[in-house]
């Protein structure tokens, strides 16, 4: 094993300010959001685009809030959470995988980790508002 440190030991900056080489204005950054927005991308995406492309580290020392919040400013929010729904789709993956190798047991296992994991997460955003209070995961129905 060696001593160098990888991609998961690195850290935001410490700054709660935007940096100071950055050009862009507030204004600038919620029009660039909310174009990337209209092209079909999800927040996550979004932040990748402007971190690449843009040059722009984080959104939130710039406009104070975060990416998501600044589409449901717009109305522009996604239904579900975006880790909720990716969970949904490995989910309904591996279920169309197991409807033609029913004897894959190493898939049967990890869908049942992922359906946990997708209950565990409906759960907290159940409790914090972010989906309605009578929202549940149905496996047969979301294939």
């Amino acid at each position: 094993m060696s001593n160098k440190t990888g991609k998961s030991h690195s850290l935001r900056p410490v700054s709660k300010r935007p940096p100071l080489w950055l050009t862009y204005s507030g204004g600038e950054v919620e029009a660039i959001i909310i174009k990337l927005a209209r092209e079909g991308n999800d927040p996550s995406k979004i932040g990748e685009l402007l971190r690449d492309q843009y040059g722009i580290p984080l959104t939130k020392p710039i406009l104070g809030v975060g990416i998501t919040d600044v589409l449901k400013q717009v109305d522009m929010e996604i239904e579900l959470p975006e880790d909720l729904s990716n969970l949904i789709d490995t989910a309904t993956r591996i279920r169309r995988h197991l409807s033609k190798n029913r004897s894959d047991q190493d898939n049967k296992n990890s869908l049942e980790i992922i359906e946990s994991r997708i209950r565990r997460l409906s759960k907290y955003y159940r409790r914090k508002g972010s989906l309605p209070s009578d929202w549940k995961y149905v496996p047969k129905t979301i294939i």
